[in-house]
């Protein structure tokens, strides 16, 4: 049985941040937006052990299994303009997989935009949503799961399985918020370069992959060149034209 989830040895640990806790929810992306309308300060999260409605990108819903995984949103009051999202969600990923390295010492990829990936498996995904100006950002980590359902099993892994031994909810939890702060802030004070430049270095599917990425009118095939000043993704065909990607799924062929 999972152990549940010992959401007072993180507030120890993060004195001064407000965390909602629920055993229950149907999205904590909801409950953080609601917590934002009501004036909550900025870093406050919120926190479930089990999502009935987890949120993922395009209307996807995210597998959220009781006890097994993290599953937290973050309400962040950051000065950006509206079209500084994409690199927030870009940044969003480098915290998390950070935060992953440092705990597991494993060595996630990055696949744009928004998921984190060990052995070409997906073990995080990122969600982020502009209300009211205000960011909710979700995060969504497969941490102790055995097993996944038959539609995603060839697709998801959890650190559990990508080390071999169970790992500490709490400590991930405790270090990842901070690490959310820390490039938030990169972000604001430095600007969208640094954050291009450390995904491009981290991810594999940045520069030079070849890939397929299925979009509302089609697939379409080519090689990744990098990212553009806006965190968007530039593909290559093979027939030398480039386009870019403001939103897909990106596999690699």
């Amino acid at each position: 049985m999972a152990l549940k989830l010992n959401i007072d040895s993180v507030r120890r640990q993060l004195p001064n941040r407000q965390i909602s806790f629920f055993e229950s929810i149907t999205s904590t992306m909801h409950e953080a937006a609601a917590l934002s309308a009501a004036g909550c300060p900025s870093g406050t999260a919120v926190v479930a052990e089990e999502q009935t409605a987890g949120q993922g990108r395009h209307g996807h819903t995210w597998h959220s299994e009781p006890g097994a995984g993290l599953y937290v949103s973050v309400v962040l009051r950051l000065p950006l303009s509206p079209d500084s999202l994409p690199v927030l969600t870009l940044a969003l990923g480098l915290a998390a997989a950070e935060t992953i390295a440092r705990a597991t010492n494993l060595h996630p990829d990055l696949r744009w935009p928004n998921d984190i990936m060990l052995d070409e498996r997906k073990t995080a995904g990122i969600l982020v949503q502009l209300v009211d100006s205000v960011a909710i950002a979700g995060l969504g980590i497969n941490v102790n799961h055995h097993a996944f359902p038959p539609e995603i099993a060839a697709e998801a892994t959890s650190l559990r399985l990508a080390t071999g031994h169970p790992q500490s909810r709490e400590d991930l939890l405790a270090a990842l918020l901070p690490a959310i702060d820390s490039f938030g802030r990169m972000l604001v004070e430095a600007g969208r370069q640094p954050i291009l430049d450390q995904f491009t270095r981290r991810s594999s599917y940045a520069l030079g992959k070849r890939v397929r990425v299925e979009m509302p009118g089609g697939t379409v095939t080519g090689i990744t060149a990098g990212l553009d000043p806006s965190g968007f993704l530039k593909l290559r065909a093979d027939d030398g034209s480039e386009s870019l990607i403001l939103a897909g799924g990106v596999r690699p062929v």
